[in-house]
């Protein structure tokens, strides 16, 4: 057997385990039904799961790029076997199964793959689907952790909205349908209602044990990222960054306003853009960024358009700010879209005032590089056109968030910011690195959720509420948000050792394209790949 063959043998297991992965992949013939987490339907797709990692041990690369491609794949499927055997948020974790439920009807509203009829048709199976899915998370949750439980609490209204306006739409769009639609969107809803009663006693019964511990933590990083590091060296790393980081703001703060930086970022905020001039600023320096890029051919500019828009109702409740969603790997709608949560007309001025102080002018430009270009569009876009299937679909945050902070960085160095305020609100955005310390605090140093939001309130001063939401996703999520300034530190290293490589002939174009065909894996592969040893 090939490594080809198992490569597919894989994928088409992944497709039938998580057809929601596929609606959003754009793998056609999944769209109309959920997976089952479940132990008894987990057990015969991780019995397949050690069958195929078995094969892929034995199977001899083609070459190099082959090898890599096994490696990453092998690395991918031991990741998965930990987390459903191990790790288990199919029994800790309601969001797990809500997000799978969410995300279901989501990418298939938004799939521009499919006509109204076929996404209608595929809805109605997936809504007819929601009572016994709902079902197997009752059977399967039989460990809740109360941190995931108050995330499927807040999830939980949403689904039902999002249930609601995606029988509108599809309704309208294709009315042939519409009864059918109705029907199950009530049952789905009504199914959902119930199933907060669920949760209520998940919530009472909940225990606080969140945190993996320091081997599978350091499991994480050997096999999802590739990293030597082990979580104590990765603590030191956060410390000395989020000292140097911090000297560097109160150097830039007393430059530009003499006071504390943080009343620095507190003055700036004040400045945003109003709330029907918000999406338009944003697909300005969207532009600006491309254009830059493109000027100066820093990296090549995929035929992608990248859209900028409101955030949909439904989707508000999850993307309290703004979020980037990349095309599907076989998807023929090949265009990317950049959402931004405008704040409600009906809240109150206040409120709205808050939110709004989270899109200053200042820090457009680092998020418009971050998201669109050079940094998540521009790469994931150009890993989906890959042949190898492995580098369309694999990543690890290490790469893909790490790319994107490496971005800010670098567009500064080629002087994409306008001003000292938007280089000073780079640094504020990486200071953010700190997140490492609350990663590795909160699952190996047994740092409490409280400690985790005052930090971030005290250091980071961010709002208490949007910390407290931050600190769940961190809970959720062990050894995801080091991911940022450590894949930002390994391809800093990366282009040190490719620049004495190449010596007279380095370039930054260079680096960037010898970088980008390997899509979102791990540094390491790609340090494999381009011969430049440890």
């Amino acid at each position: 057997m090939s490594f080809s063959d198992i490569e597919k043998s894989f994928f088409d297991l992944y497709w039938h385990m998580d057809p929601v992965a596929a609606t959003q992949a754009g793998v056609p013939g999944h769209d109309d039904r959920y997976g089952r987490f479940s132990a008894g339907a987990l057990a015969p797709h991780l019995a397949a799961l050690k069958s195929i990692a078995t094969a892929l041990e034995g199977v001899n690369a083609a070459d190099l790029q082959e090898e890599i491609d096994r490696t990453a794949l092998l690395n991918e499927i031991r990741v998965m076997l930990r987390r459903y055997e191990k790790l288990k948020p199919q029994a800790k974790n309601p969001e797990f199964w809500l997000s799978h439920l969410l995300g279901g009807l989501h990418h298939l509203l938004l799939s521009a793959d499919r006509t109204p009829a076929e996404k209608a048709v595929a809805a109605i199976g997936r809504l007819e689907d929601i009572p016994g899915f709902l079902e197997d998370l009752k059977t399967a949750l039989d460990e809740p952790v109360r941190v995931f439980v108050e995330t499927a609490v807040r999830m939980s209204d949403g689904g039902r909205m999002l249930i609601q306006e995606m029988a509108a739409a599809l309704g309208a769009q294709a009315p042939m349908h519409a009864a059918r639609l109705g029907a199950a969107a009530a049952q789905a809803s009504e199914a959902l209602r119930k199933f907060d009663a669920n949760l209520e006693r998940w919530l009472e019964m909940g225990t606080e044990h969140f945190a993996i511990g320091e081997d599978a933590f350091n499991f994480l990083l050997h096999y999802q990222h590739a990293l030597r590091d082990t979580a104590p060296e990765l603590w030191r790393y956060g410390l000395r960054l989020k000292e140097e980081i911090e000297a560097d703001l109160v150097r830039i703060a007393t430059r530009l306003d003499g006071k504390p930086w943080p009343d620095l970022v507190d003055k700036l905020r004040a400045d945003h853009p109003a709330p029907n001039e918000l999406v338009d600023a944003y697909s300005k320096e969207m532009a600006r960024a491309r254009d830059f890029v493109a000027e100066r051919q820093l990296a090549p500019i995929p035929k992608a358009p990248l859209g900028v828009i409101p955030t949909p109702a439904f989707m508000r409740p999850v993307i309290p700010y703004a979020a980037y969603d990349s095309p599907g790997a076989y998807s023929r709608d090949r265009t990317g879209w950049f959402y931004v949560t405008v704040p409600d007309s009906r809240l109150p001025t206040a409120q709205q005032e808050r939110i709004l102080r989270d899109h200053c002018r200042y820090e457009l430009a680092a998020t418009a590089l971050h998201e669109g270009y050079p940094g998540h569009h521009l790469q994931l876009v150009i890993a989906k056109e890959s042949p190898s299937h492995v580098r369309k679909n694999l990543w690890t945050p290490l790469t893909v968030e790490g790319w994107a902070l490496y971005c800010e960085d670098m567009m500064g160095e080629e002087g994409f910011y306008r001003s000292e305020e938007e280089r000073f609100f780079q640094r504020v955005h990486l200071l953010w690195a700190m997140r490492i310390l609350l990663d590795v605090g909160l699952h190996t140093r047994g740092m409490t959720r409280e400690q985790a939001v005052d930090q971030m309130v005290n250091e980071l001063h961010v709002e208490r509420g949007n910390a407290e939401a931050e600190v769940r996703r961190y809970c959720a999520w062990p050894a995801y948000q080091l991911c940022y300034a450590v894949g930002r530190r390994e391809l800093l290293r990366l282009r040190d050792d490719f620049r004495k490589a190449k010596g007279s002939h380095f370039s930054l174009r260079a680096f960037h394209d010898a970088v980008l065909p390997y899509g979102g894996l791990p540094v390491t592969l790609i340090r494999w790949g381009l011969g430049l040893g440890e």
